[in-house]
């Protein structure tokens, strides 16, 4: 395995998680909510569900956060090396596993984790193993 100097930002990852921590960190304190994508989002798609303004905003800036990295760090080359149709594909898989787990990473390797929860560890492992039991599918067998 190399390590592609050139493109390998450790500050800029460090920095991201420790927002991503400072901000479920906070989220917990101040709103007393779990900082899960799958339910926040889940939650702005059931129908008759009241006080929605909070879900609305924190979609907002998820979606405002990347237009903050263009400004400060400029437009980062990106290459897709899937179909629009497979991409498609594996997004119903990751909702449909969301739902089956309860959660998703964010919920349960950010939140979960950190709140030291079993059944987090145990939605993790599975997360993870599925994905290196994927991508050694798809690169080494297929």
């Amino acid at each position: 395995m190399t390590l592609d100097w050139q493109h390998f930002t450790p500050w800029a990852a460090l920095s991201g998680g420790l927002l991503i921590g400072i901000a479920a960190g906070a989220f917990a304190l101040l709103a007393g909510r779990i900082a899960g994508i799958s339910g926040i989002v889940g939650g702005l798609l059931q129908p008759g569900t009241v006080r929605q303004g909070w879900r609305w905003a924190f979609v907002a800036g998820l979606l405002a956060a990347p237009l903050g990295w263009l400004v400060v760090a400029g437009r980062p080359t990106i290459t897709v090396a899937a179909s629009p149709l497979l991409l498609v594909l594996a997004g119903l898989l990751v909702g449909l596993g969301t739902r089956y787990a309860n959660g998703c990473t964010s919920g349960h390797g950010v939140c979960g984790l950190s709140r030291l929860s079993l059944r987090s560890l145990a939605a993790v492992l599975v997360f993870m193993a599925t994905g290196f039991a994927t991508v050694f599918a798809l690169r080494h067998l297929l």
